[in-house]
């Protein structure tokens, strides 16, 4: 089954992030908190304006996201727990920078 989201709605995968301390602690799953990121799996057709015409939304599928801890509607599909929220809850895009080190001031 597939899930196509309506307007200005996106549909979120979280990235699950690792589970272990620096010191190589194993946090158990009830005590990790979930991710805040994701990969936009799905979006809307865009926003609908007061005057009728829609605009197209920012994110595409692919997308790695940051969100806002309580940001969005948990759903399942196939067993896979998903996020529906709107672009605006969207606080923004992560890109990867090639080649690029950043070093303390």
């Amino acid at each position: 089954m597939q899930i196509h989201p309506i307007y200005d709605r996106i549909i979120v995968k979280r990235i699950e992030q690792q589970r272990m301390t620096a010191s190589g602690i194993v946090i158990p799953d009830s005590a990790a908190e979930k991710p805040e990121q994701g990969e936009v799996v799905a979006v809307g057709n865009g926003r609908l304006l007061q005057d009728g015409t829609q605009r197209a939304l920012q994110l595409k599928v692919g997308d790695q996201v940051i969100f806002g801890k309580y940001a969005g509607q948990t759903v399942k599909v196939d067993g896979e727990e998903l996020l529906v929220m709107r672009e605006e809850d969207v606080i923004g895009v992560l890109e990867a920078y090639a080649g690029v080190s950043r070093k303390a001031a």
